[in-house]
């Protein structure tokens, strides 16, 4: 059984959190793009969440997990990703602002100058974050490095509990409960916005990749009864669990909050034909419609992420997947400053 807006409001604020963004991010309507694709497309900016320039749906989710590690006593902070992860970079700032050491484990996937770190790894230097660069190996993927960094920063954990020093570890994209909760909260929000703007919205679209935003989604959907079809573009390869591991983020946040609704694997949408050729590998589908978007409307999405899922829309619209004249809303998940990292990464877009 749905709940309404204020009662989830109620149910959420009970949680440990820790104040980070300024909310609500903007949601409008993207005129030129509607007129040009026969869709009412409308975009909800999460790339504004704040309080740091560089904001991103990662901020929601740092909230909660700050909010986690600070009610228990942490001192340091340790999160994982690739070396210019959006998260890492988010959690840095988000850990220092509240007196926590933040410690980075970071996997290479495109090798940076170690003279002369660009954007999010920049970036994370300036908020004093501790940086482990991981290099990977001969032959080894990206998912395979992330395993080591995992266990690299386990043990690093394990030898400052010998010295008394309390930690809270992150897990790559904040993709746990707690994390996930940033996201049925964003849900309660952007159903908030419908309500006061009298809008309803047929279909959503984001970028995943750890899931946790995903998760978060479709949980907050479930809550309140929503019936908007979420679309997760993913940004990476995913095994067969993906939605198995969503699920269970989904109805641990829903736990959390003392929530009645269950998602199962089939709430999940989870588009994986855009994602190539690779994680962090730019692609010339996502480079149109950053241009497309950036051109029409002066908005900027980012290669990596929310690039290829504005993409994996476009391509729904334009085969009529999404029929005309549909009110769509596109999330923006944030990652402007790929745009200042290695070539590799950005692709020709000019």
């Amino acid at each position: 059984m749905s709940i309404t807006i204020k009662e989830a409001v109620g149910m959420i604020s009970k949680m440990p959190r820790k104040k980070l963004g300024f909310f609500p991010t903007p949601l409008y309507r993207l005129d030129a793009l509607s007129e040009e694709l026969g869709v009412n497309l409308w975009i909800k900016r999460d790339d504004f969440t704040g309080s740091n320039l560089f904001g991103g749906n990662k901020t929601r989710k740092l909230e909660f997990l700050i909010g986690k590690a600070a009610d228990e006593g942490a001192e340091c902070v340790f999160t994982y990703g690739a070396t210019q992860s959006n998260h890492a970079m988010q959690t840095a700032w988000a850990a220092a602002r509240n007196g926590l050491k933040p410690i980075l484990y970071l996997a290479a996937v495109v090798p940076p100058d170690p003279e002369d770190f660009k954007a999010n790894l920049l970036l994370d230097g300036i908020f004093g974050a501790e940086i482990h660069v991981v290099d990977l190996e001969e032959g080894e993927s990206f998912a395979e490095a992330e395993k080591r960094s995992f266990k690299m920063g386990k043990e690093h954990i394990a030898r400052l509990a010998e010295e008394g020093i309390k930690s809270y570890d992150i897990p790559m994209g904040g993709a746990n409960k707690y994390g996930s909760l940033g996201y049925v909260n964003a849900m309660v929000e952007i159903a908030e916005q419908m309500e006061n703007e009298n809008l309803h919205f047929d279909q959503m679209y984001h970028s995943t990749g750890s899931g946790g935003t995903m998760a978060g989604l479709v949980a907050g959907k479930a809550l309140l009864g929503m019936d908007v079809q979420i679309h997760s573009v993913t940004a990476m390869e995913v095994d067969e669990r993906y939605k198995a591991r969503a699920k269970e983020l989904a109805n641990g946040a829903l736990e959390l909050i003392g929530a009645a609704p269950r998602v199962t694997e089939d709430e999940f949408f989870v588009d994986s034909n855009h994602y190539g050729p690779g994680y962090e590998c730019p692609s010339e589908e996502a480079t149109e419609a950053i241009k497309l978007l950036a051109r029409k409307e002066g908005i900027l999405v980012d290669p990596v992420y929310s690039g290829k899922a504005f993409a994996g829309m476009i391509s729904d619209v334009r085969s009529g997947n999404i029929p005309a004249g549909s009110d769509v809303l596109f999330l923006h998940t944030g990652g402007a400053t790929v745009f200042f990292a290695e070539k590799e990464i950005i692709g020709d877009l000019c």
